[in-house]
C-alpha cells in the first residue's frame, strides 16, 4: 500500500474514531493489572458486552486478537507454534493463532502484553469450537468460567421456552459469577441504560448497511462492512463511543449517497460499479487488502454479506430493548447468524439477492471454519435455482497465510465475472462456477 493509499484509508472521522477506540481498549487491557481492573474474555457472536460493562470489567475477545494479528501478518508464526504443540491442521485457525500468541508471551496485536482473564464468559451460538477453545483457555489460565448455553434454532425459529431458558441461566449462572469475580453488585437500571445506547447505535448501523440498496452503492458491505461492524460486535456496544461512531459513520455515508459516490477502497473512491454481489463466509484476514483489490479493480461491490451479520441480524428488526433487558440479551444470542439453521440462512441470502439487486452470489469457503462452511455448496445451488443468477465458490482461510492462493482466487473471480457478463448478454449456456 502506498502512502497515498494509507492516507485515504483513515481520512474519515469515523475511521479515526474507531482506530482510537480500539487502541484505547488495548491500552486499558494492558494496564488492567496495575489498575486493579477485572477482565472478561468472550466471543463475538452472542457476546454480552452491555452486561459485562455493568460490572466495570474490560472485554477481551480472542477472535478479535486473532483478526488484528492476522491483518498485521503475525498469525502464521503463531499457528505454526500451536501446531508444534500438537494442535491439528484442521483446527480453527483463530484458536491456533490465539494459543500460539499465548505460548509466545501473550503479546497483543499492538505489541503489549495482554492480561490473563479473570472470567471466561462463553455464549454458545452455533460454533462447537468455542467450547473446546475455552476448555483449553481454562486449562491455561485456571480462572472462573461461565457457560451460557444458547439453544440452536433447529426448526428455524426462537420460542418463548428458549428465551426463558437463557434468561434463567443469566440470572442463576452468569450474573452471580460476574458479581463474584468483579466485586460489583448487579444493577439492572445500569443494564437498561447500556441497552438503550446499543439500540441507538444499531439503528444507525442498519441504515448504513441498507444504503447499499442504492445504485451505485455508497459502501462495500463485506470489505468495508467488517470495519463498520467492528465497534458494535466487540467491546463497545452499549457505550457512548459506539453511539458517536455510528452517528459519524451514518453522516458520512449520507453525504456519499447524496453525491452518488461509490464505496471508499484502499485505492480511493470506486468510480464504476460493474458488479453487485452478495458474499457468504468470512474474509481472509492475512491478505485482506490483496483480496479486496481483486474485487474493486474489477468494479465489483459487495452489497450484502452474511459475515457482517455474524454478531447480530439487526436488519431483520432486532434491537436491544431496555424495557426487557434480560429477555433482550437472550433473544440477541438466539438470533445470531451462526445459530440459524441452513434453510433460514438460504432464505436470508435469497432476500439479500432480491432486495439489493445483486448479480450473483459468491461463497468464500473457509478451510478451518465448519460453522460457516458446512453446507455451503448446497446453499450455492439452491440460491442459483431460486434466483436464476450465477454463483461462484472460492476457498481460503481466516488467518492462516498458507491457504490463500492469490493466482487461483483471482482466476476464479475473473471467470465468474465473465459468467455474469454472459448472463447479462443473454447467454443461456453459461457454465456454473467451479
Amino acid at each position: 500500500m502506498t502512502k497515498s493509499d494509507a492516507t485515504q484509508a483513515i481520512k474519515d472521522s469515523s475511521m479515526l474514531k474507531q482506530k482510537a477506540m480500539i487502541a484505547g481498549n488495548y491500552s486499558k487491557l494492558e494496564g488492567a493489572v496495575a489498575e486493579g481492573q477485572k477482565v472478561a474474555a468472550t466471543f463475538v457472536p452472542g457476546n454480552l458486552n452491555e452486561l459485562i460493562m455493568c460490572f466495570d470489567m474490560l472485554n477481551n475477545l480472542p477472535e478479535i486478537n486473532a483478526i488484528q494479528n492476522g491483518m498485521r501478518k503475525k498469525t502464521g508464526g503463531y499457528i505454526m507454534e500451536a501446531e508444534k504443540r500438537g494442535h491439528s491442521e484442521d483446527v480453527c485457525t483463530y484458536v491456533k493463532a490465539d494459543l500460539g500468541m499465548i505460548a509466545k508471551g501473550n503479546i497483543g496485536p499492538d505489541g503489549q502484553r495482554l492480561p490473563a482473564p479473570d472470567l471466561l464468559l462463553l455464549s454458545y451460538t452455533g460454533c462447537f469450537t468455542f467450547m473446546k477453545w475455552f476448555e483449553l483457555l481454562r486449562e491455561q489460565y485456571k480462572c472462573e468460567t461461565a457457560m451460557l448455553h444458547v439453544p440452536y434454532q433447529g426448526d428455524g425459529k426462537v420460542t418463548p421456552n428458549m428465551v426463558s431458558y437463557v434468561v434463567k441461566q443469566l440470572k442463576e449462572e452468569v450474573i452471580p459469577k460476574l458479581e463474584r469475580v468483579s466485586g460489583v453488585k448487579f444493577d439492572i437500571d445500569r443494564l437498561r441504560e447500556n441497552l438503550a445506547r446499543s439500540a441507538r447505535a444499531e439503528e444507525d448501523l442498519v441504515w448504513v448497511l441498507e444504503s447499499a440498496k442504492a445504485k451505485p452503492s455508497p459502501i462495500d458491505a463485506y470489505f468495508g462492512g467488517v470495519y463498520y461492524i467492528g465497534p458494535i460486535f466487540t467491546a463497545f456496544r452499549g457505550s457512548e463511543d459506539a453511539v458517536e461512531y455510528y452517528r459519524l459513520l451514518r453522516a458520512e455515508i449520507e453525504e456519499r449517497l447524496a453525491r452518488g459516490q461509490g464505496p471508499v477502497t484502499p485505492a480511493g473512491d470506486m468510480t464504476s460499479e460493474r458488479y453487485r454481489l452478495v458474499v457468504e463466509g468470512p474474509p481472509n484476514w492475512t491478505s485482506f487488502r490483496d483480496f479486496w483489490k481483486m474485487f474493486y479493480e474489477e468494479g465489483a461491490v459487495v452489497v450484502a454479506s452474511t459475515y457482517s451479520k455474524v454478531g447480530g441480524l439487526y436488519d431483520l428488526g432486532f434491537r436491544h430493548d431496555p424495557d426487557r433487558p434480560l429477555e433482550s440479551l437472550a433473544e440477541y444470542c438466539l438470533g445470531c447468524y451462526t445459530n440459524r439453521n441452513l434453510p433460514a440462512r438460504i432464505d436470508l441470502i435469497e432476500k439479500y439477492m432480491e432486495e439489493y439487486q445483486a448479480d450473483g452470489l459468491l461463497i468464500n469457503s473457509i478451510k478451518s471454519c465448519n460453522s460457516f462452511s458446512a453446507g455451503q455448496l448446497l446453499v450455492l445451488r439452491e440460491i442459483e435455482r431460486r434466483t436464476g443468477k450465477p454463483g461462484a465458490f472460492i476457498e481460503s482461510d481466516l488467518v492462516d497465510p498458507r491457504y490463500f492462493s492469490p493466482a487461483n482466487i483471482k482466476n476464479r473471480l475473473e471467470s465468474y465475472f465473465q459468467m455474469v457478463d454472459q448472463r447479462r448478454a443473454g447467454g443461456r449456456s453459461a457454465a456454473r462456477a467451479a
